[in-house]
């Protein structure tokens, strides 16, 4: 075979809310977290764990945010998981007893006992309950390269008047990061890919040599760059910014235009707990009834206009033929873009490919089989185009243009507008206020008492969790708005409060005791991480970078 023309790379943003309730037996947005692990984070790990068998060489990009690493680690989440997948186990039998008339659907009840059974046996068999032990694996056989986010996926642009708490996003979650897999991240997922100019001198400060923004980000960077997005630039700061083909990205985000809207695919919003008879399903479902997805679907796509309940039966031998058809579909449109780029630039193209992880799995049941299967045709079935991590391309193209990327996102209309809505603009102000209490006496207080420590450190949790932009996000879509207001309004409110206790040294050890018993993130944290005297303890290496002429 011969030498590659270009290069793909495929980044997975793994990320989840971190949601945790230890004082409800069962809470239902919990069920987000064991709903991903079933749908994509096992079977990903079932398919490194075949490549790797198979000798199959790759190099996959993945972020593994703070949170979602902080849950996937937690004893409580780990042991309310196996009751939840145990209650899958038992409803997948049931199915099979209630289907057994219906050969179609039967088949399908069978296909998810089996599905659900092996999920339990990687597991625990596998990674202890444990996946982070996992991808950690992955990595350090040199087929991942994970990469980090924010500490809570805050949204930085609109907290950029405030460097202590963009620091203290980034150094919580390289802390978390290294803990968890043994080495410091080399890349990050911005939060929402949203970046802002200087944010990049923050990073450098951490030693992240690159990052992800979606495609405008580069093309209406200034000097506009020679090679548009198929190579990184270089900020001033010497990070390298990396963006998204649109391309690649619309033929698997679209569910109108792209592989996942196959008419043969499994649809998504027919699920048993809806469609089943409600003492039937009811203890699969919510405790107070509310009905809500099990995961068990037996019907396909069928039509652009079939209503739910004319959709035909799911078959998923067929999907999975699909799967195969289309990853090569997609092999085939990036080495025809390569091969036209070979054309235009003096130096191999990298085609930037980044999706939520979700998306394959969750949302998109087929996509881990879309990715097995794009990964082996890639590997195995031509020589023009190879898997790469931005930071291997860094490694063979050290020499880059220098650019100033906008202020940016890949949010809807690509700025501000989806954090900074109608709906949800009131929690800046408080955000805004509440980030200002914590680097007061972050600054103002050394060598606390230990209770005061311990609260300041609270206080610190807190605040990173109001911060989520994942909260601004589900207040814009409509989606469990209550929840996401309940969740902003709390911590704000548990902060103002140690705030005033620790003003008034008056701090309620019992209550706070509590809060770290419910948001108990982030255990080490250092509260001096928002100090406006606080020094970075993680070095960014000391580099030149080289420059390219404009």
């Amino acid at each position: 075979m011969g030498e590659e023309k270009g290069y793909l790379s495929l980044v997975l943003h793994a990320h989840l809310p971190y949601v945790r309730h230890p004082e409800h037996e069962e809470f239902m947005e919990e069920k987000w977290l064991f709903e991903a692990i079933t749908e994509t984070y096992i079977p990903l790990l079932d398919h490194f764990e075949s490549l790797h068998k198979d000798g199959i060489d790759y190099r996959l990009t993945m972020s593994l945010t703070p949170p979602l690493i902080s849950m996937l680690t937690d004893s409580l989440l780990q042991k309310r998981y196996l009751r939840h997948l145990d209650k899958l186990i038992e409803l997948a039998y049931k199915e099979i007893t209630r289907t057994k008339n219906r050969p179609k659907l039967n088949k399908t009840a069978y296909h998810y006992l089996n599905r659900f059974k092996k999920s339990r046996e990687i597991f625990t068999d596998y990674y202890d309950c444990n996946l982070v032990k996992g991808f950690k694996k992955f990595q350090d056989l040199g087929y991942l390269e994970i990469i980090t986010c924010g500490a809570t996926h805050g949204y930085l642009p609109l907290m950029q008047q405030y460097p202590e708490a963009v620091r203290a996003q980034i150094e919580v979650a390289i802390n978390t990061h290294k803990k968890h897999l043994g080495q410091a991240p080399r890349g990050i997922w911005l939060p929402e890919c949203a970046y802002y100019p200087g944010v990049d001198k923050i990073l450098k400060e951490y030693g992240i040599k690159f990052f992800v923004v979606d495609t405008h980000g580069i093309l209406h960077a200034k000097p506009r760059p020679k090679y548009g997005v198929f190579s990184p630039i270089y900020t001033e700061s010497g990070v390298a910014a990396f963006a998204r083909d649109q391309e690649s990205s619309r033929q698997v985000w679209s569910s109108k235009s792209g592989y996942p809207g196959d008419h043969n695919y499994r649809e998504f919003y027919r699920d048993i707990g809806f469609d089943a008879p409600l003492d039937y399903i009811e203890p699969y479902i919510n405790p107070d009834g509310i009905r809500m997805n099990t995961g068990i679907k037996y019907y396909k796509i069928t039509g652009d206009k079939t209503s739910l309940d004319n959709k035909e039966p799911y078959d998923y031998e067929v999907a999975l033929e699909r799967t195969a058809n289309h990853a090569g579909d997609f092999l085939s449109r990036r080495i025809e873009q390569i091969e036209h780029l070979d054309n235009l630039m003096d130096r191999k193209p990298v085609i930037l490919s980044p999706y939520d992880a979700e998306l394959f799995g969750h949302w998109w049941y087929e996509g881990p089989d879309f990715l097995n299967y794009l990964i082996r045709k890639t590997a195995c079935d031509q020589d023009k185009v190879k898997l790469i991590s931005p930071v291997d391309y860094l490694e063979e193209y050290p020499k880059n243009q220098v650019c100033q990327p906008p202020m940016c996102s890949w949010g809807a209309n690509g700025y501000n507008d989806v954090w900074l809505d109608d709906s949800n603009d009131w929690i800046y102000r408080h955000l805004h206020q509440a980030t200002e209490k914590m680097i007061e006496l972050a600054t103002d207080i050394d060598n606390p008492a230990h209770c005061t420590e311990r609260a300041l450190n609270q206080m610190a949790r807190e605040l990173l969790l109001a911060q989520s932009s994942d909260w601004a996000f589900i207040m814009m879509t409509g989606t469990t708005v209550e929840y996401a207001v309940y969740r902003t309004k709390a911590h704000i409110h548990r902060l103002s409060k140690l705030y005033d206790q620790i003003k008034t040294g008056t701090v309620d050890q019992d209550w706070l005791a509590e809060l770290e018993w419910k948001d108990n993130i982030f255990p080490e944290i250092d509260y001096k991480v928002y100090s406006q005297d606080h020094q970075v303890q993680i070095k960014g290496e000391c580099e030149e970078i080289e420059i390219i002429a404009t």
